[in-house]
């Protein structure tokens, strides 16, 4: 079961979208309030979506045709780093000037107990699917990094996966680590959807295929795949150090890392259109511009 937010008229709503692609309209008109709901009731949001269509009507329009809006407009969105072999090596590889057989502080960090996390957006600086995500003006390597994101509740609790583009700039990053903020947080540099797949109705999340493909003049310049299985770190790992002595507010998202790296060579140009699809959750497609 997928929830979506969509533009009706003057109204913003939200809806269940089933396997089978029919669309039934929710009572709630945004995922925050549908969350603070349901935990009062003390219902599952599986349990409470059931309830709200078991009797009710598709909606006439497909899904299709809908003006899909972000589907939670998540308050804070933070993220994880060096949870995948893969991204361990692209970030030595940054850090290091291409002198992948030095130790550095991420090969440390990928064997800790303690993971790296950070604040990655807000929900201003966080944009939807078909939107426009940020290229920055003082950096000339700039990548999308896919990533596997947990919707979660106010305990905390892994309510709903969804797909983010954790908008990168690799030469920031790999010049000094105290500059990481810079690297990651910038107007328009994360994305987020289109779906929320609730995590109900979610078998195994580390049996889940990641792909980004990267357009430039309708060429396809780059397409890379990757499984979630090849994730170190748990996903209830990630949380419970998120949520020491720290407020978890309904509706955040935490994006778990990538295990998908661009070529070296390869750098975002204005324009280009980044898809990023994970089995289940759909396709979430931006184009780059220029701050």
């Amino acid at each position: 079961m997928r929830i979506i937010r969509f533009q009706n008229g003057a109204e913003q709503r939200l809806a269940a979208v089933t396997d089978e692609d029919e669309v039934y309209a929710l009572s709630d008109s945004d995922f925050i309030s549908f969350l603070e709901r349901v935990e009062k009731t003390g219902a599952t949001p599986l349990e409470d979506v059931n309830q709200q269509i078991r009797s009710a009507q598709p909606l006439d329009a497909a899904l299709e045709s809908l003006e899909l809006l972000i589907p939670v407009e998540a308050p804070e969105v933070w993220a994880a780093g060096v949870t995948y072999a893969h991204s361990k090596e692209a970030r030595n590889y940054e850090a290091t000037a291409g002198k992948m057989d030095a130790t550095t502080y991420y090969d440390k960090v990928y064997d800790a107990e303690r993971p790296e996390l950070f604040l990655k957006s807000t929900a201003a600086r966080t944009v939807g699917h078909l939107d426009q995500v940020c290229l920055r003006n003082d950096s000339n390597w700039q990548v999308p990094e896919p990533e596997l994101g947990l919707v979660l509740s106010s305990r905390g609790d892994i309510v709903g996966y969804i797909i983010g583009n954790d908008m990168s700039c690799r030469d920031i990053e790999g010049e000094n680590p105290l500059y990481l903020p810079q690297a990651k947080v910038w107007k328009q540099s994360c994305s987020i959807g289109p779906f929320i797949r609730l995590a109900e109705t979610v078998e195994d999340p580390y049996q889940l295929q990641i792909s980004l493909r990267i357009y430039r003049n309708d060429e396809k310049v780059v397409d890379q795949s990757a499984s979630t299985g090849q994730l170190k770190r748990k996903l209830g790992e990630l949380v419970s150090f998120l949520r020491r002595d720290n407020i978890v507010f309904g509706g955040t998202v935490l994006l778990t890392g990538t295990c998908i790296v661009p070529p070296n060579k390869f750098t975002l140009a204005p324009q280009d259109r980044i898809e990023i699809e994970i089995t289940g959750l759909g396709t979430l497609v931006n184009t780059a511009i220029m701050s």
